[in-house]
């Protein structure tokens, strides 16, 4: 199992990486507690090594992008912060996509200055819009790639047929994608293998399936077997299934927290992962 990948082939990072959408409250609308909390896991995260961490404008929004600039500003120099743009909260309930031109810069803008750097490493677009012309959006995210806003480009809930098309277009170099992706979710297997096939980074969401993929039995005998979590074992299957996957499970609590980074040490048999492989996906 390899540890490390290189996202846009030149930022070197932990497969494992720190995910802060749980720093938000339910809904992903404003914080979830005390501001030291989210602190404390943060720098905690980075002390176990976590040299990604995975954001976004509209987790609060705003909220998450400033705790982690609280948390971590000076970054240490191994640390890649990603985030995303491209959809405007306006409650908890309600995530409106926004592809527009002048909506994307404003809102990388307003992440630069939150996060109190003068250029983002990963930058991901949250949403394709519908409404705009794909070579528009990804036009715009070239122009801030050109004027040294952000470093690399990523994509957030897209389908394989997507990033074809935008790999044939060929306006900007793809480093990363977002999906759902878990032991028992696996409708993003055709996009996947297209990440594999082109060295582009997988960042899955909802990597432990928001909790309710840790009660599957044969998830729960190896994890016996090991002495371990069965979440531990989720999070280990991931990164034995696929060397670009790169899960970055969140959470605002420092026992879960040591819980998820200690997955990486976990190293299942072949045997287990044909266990594991054989389940029935969902997806």
């Amino acid at each position: 199992m390899i540890d490390h990948l290189r996202l846009g082939g030149d930022l070197e990072v932990r497969r494992l990486g720190y995910g802060t959408a749980q720093l938000a409250g339910p809904g992903y609308w404003g914080p979830r507690g005390p501001a030291a909390d989210a602190v404390a896991v943060l720098r905690r995260a980075v002390e176990r090594g976590v040299t990604l961490i995975d954001t976004a404008d509209n987790y609060g929004p705003s909220v998450a992008e400033e705790l982690v600039a609280e948390a971590l500003y000076p970054y240490p120099a191994d640390v890649v912060i990603a985030t995303k743009g491209g959809v405007v909260r306006t409650s908890s309930s309600a995530w409106h996509i926004d592809g527009r031109r002048e909506t994307v810069r404003a809102m990388c803008e307003a992440s630069l200055r939150r996060l109190r750097v003068e250029r983002i490493d990963l930058y991901q677009l949250h949403r394709i819009d519908p409404e705009i012309p794909l070579a528009d959006q990804l036009g715009t995210l070239a122009e801030l790639r050109a004027e040294g806003k952000i470093r690399h480009i990523g994509l957030d809930t897209i389908t394989a047929e997507e990033l074809t098309r935008v790999l044939d277009l060929d306006i900007v170099p793809i480093a990363s994608v977002q999906n759902r992706y878990n032991l028992l979710d696996r409708a993003s297997g055709d996009l996947l293998k297209l990440c594999e096939a082109h060295g582009i980074a997988f960042l899955p969401w909802f990597p432990l399936g928001n909790g309710t993929l840790t009660q599957d039995p044969v998830c729960a005998a190896i994890a016996r077997d090991h002495e371990v979590s069965a979440g531990q074992v989720a999070l280990s299957w991931l990164l034995h299934h696929s060397p670009v996957l790169c899960p970055t499970p969140g959470t605002g609590s420092l026992v879960h927290l040591e819980e998820n980074l200690d997955a990486g040490a976990v190293r299942l048999s072949t045997q287990e992962m044909v266990r594991l492989d054989g389940l029935t996906p969902r997806g």
